[in-house]
């Protein structure tokens, strides 16, 4: 089975409907909504708005709250408040919490560790990890890449699947794809006009270029 078969694309960062239907329309395998952050960032927005996006987000396409909670107790909150399909948890970076999480919010977890580190304990208690080029206080969204041969191999070590993310980009990502060989690829900056808008074409140039889908 080729890489290309089997990587998914997950356009994060998605702030407004118009965009929501841009990226399923797309093909888009899975679409993430952030909220509650303790840095600023223009992609997040209120947990009631990211449960209203959320709700018409059809079958066999997964809504994925991005959070950087507080606490456990917060993080099963936000996801049971929004009705998201996965929680995908920047900051909780011990094997208990993510236990927790996972117990208590009832949703497949994705563990954020910075491409930096490449720590792996969250790998033992979560159903996902997702690489990513970590900016202030351990947040993503920076727009950086980095070294993608160190998550290849990290990627090979694990036995949960590894999402890239970091700077991709529908110039990059098809190397991304060949040289880690990842579960996913995940972008949202390099998918914009502006903060937190995106852009249809880059779009929709992003999901063809990993999964081969011509969409409208």
């Amino acid at each position: 089975m080729t890489a290309a078969a089997r990587t998914r694309a997950k356009v994060c960062g998605i702030t407004n409907a118009e965009d929501r239907d841009l990226a399923i329309r797309a093909g888009a395998d899975a679409l993430g909504f952030i909220t509650d952050l303790p840095v600023d960032s223009p992609r997040e927005i209120a947990p009631d708005r990211a449960g209203a996006l959320i709700a018409d987000v059809p079958p066999f396409v997964t809504g994925v709250l991005v959070t950087m909670p507080e606490s456990v107790d917060r993080a099963a909150e936000l996801c049971a408040r929004t009705g998201a399909d996965a929680i995908q948890v920047h900051g909780l970076s011990d094997p208990e919490s993510i236990a927790a999480l996972r117990e208590r919010a009832g949703r497949p977890v994705i563990a954020a560790v910075d491409a930096d580190d490449q720590v792996v304990a969250p790998a033992t208690a979560a159903d996902a990890v997702l690489v990513d080029s970590a900016g202030e206080g351990g947040a993503g969204g920076t727009g950086r890449t980095h070294d993608w041969s160190r998550t290849a191999d990290l990627a090979a070590e694990l036995d949960v699947p590894v999402i890239l993310a970091g700077g991709l980009t529908p110039e990059n990502v098809r190397a991304a794809v060949e040289t880690v060989d990842p579960f996913a690829v995940d972008a949202a900056s390099g998918l914009e006009s502006s903060g937190g808008r995106k852009d249809p074409a880059a779009v929709r140039a992003f999901v063809r270029a990993v999964t081969g889908r011509v969409r409208a």
